[in-house]
């Protein structure tokens, strides 16, 4: 497909998707998620012909427009749909599919310095919320959403819902996977650690108190 018809479907899209917009030249001219897929679109083909450093300039100028920053290596499909979009940024190896779209404060991103295929990859029909992190080298299944703010480090499968720090499947092909979900009961590492480091503590504090008993008797 030609880049000037794709460019028409990525107006055509926002109309799709938010019920603001009104005008064409509006839309054209004032909305900036647009103007950062359009930029990437170009930078993209410079990316693929190896002119890396127009393709970075590029990149950086839409970074500096928009506040949205996506590398010229990433690969986004048809009908990308980017909501207002501040803060967005999107890795190098991060794969696209049709009909995604994403939220202001999304990060597609890596988890270290490691090569090769370090970004995550969407596939068609997926959503991802305001303030999600999606990390390394996973795959966000078809149809499925990333829940505000969370953070997703583990594959997601087709046709489920994704909340939480770590990100867990709360639904899964229109079924709840667990029941009764509080938010005091969502994983939490730290938390965990945390308790683990106070039942050592309460462990060596009797320890202590057992060994002073014995040395007092002993007196």
């Amino acid at each position: 497909m030609g880049l000037m018809k794709m460019f028409k479907e990525d107006v055509d899209v926002v109309f799709d998707q938010d019920p603001a917009a009104r005008s064409y030249i509006e839309v054209i001219l004032t909305y900036s998620g647009l103007h950062a897929i359009w930029a990437h679109r170009v930078a993209h083909a410079c990316h693929k012909r190896k002119f890396f450093f127009l393709a970075r300039l590029i990149s950086q100028w839409s970074r500096f427009l928009t506040g949205i920053e996506i590398h010229p290596g990433a690969k986004i499909g048809r009908r990308f749909f980017i909501d207002h979009g501040m803060g967005v940024v999107i890795g190098e190896t991060c794969e696209i599919g049709d009909n995604v779209t994403i939220f202001q404060g999304v990060t597609l991103g890596g988890t270290g310095k490691e090569k090769g295929k370090r970004h995550p990859t969407l596939l068609d029909n997926s959503l991802v919320a305001t303030g999600a992190k999606v990390l390394g080298s996973i795959t966000i299944g078809e149809n499925s959403k990333v829940g505000a703010g969370s953070v997703v480090l583990k594959d997601v499968p087709n046709n489920s819902t994704v909340v939480g720090i770590p990100g867990h499947v709360v639904i899964q092909n229109g079924k709840k996977v667990q029941k009764n979900l509080d938010h005091h009961k969502l994983p939490d590492p730290v938390y965990d650690r945390l308790n683990i480091l106070e039942k050592e503590i309460k462990q060596l504090r009797e320890h202590m108190n057992v060994t002073e008993g014995v040395k007092q008797n002993g007196d």
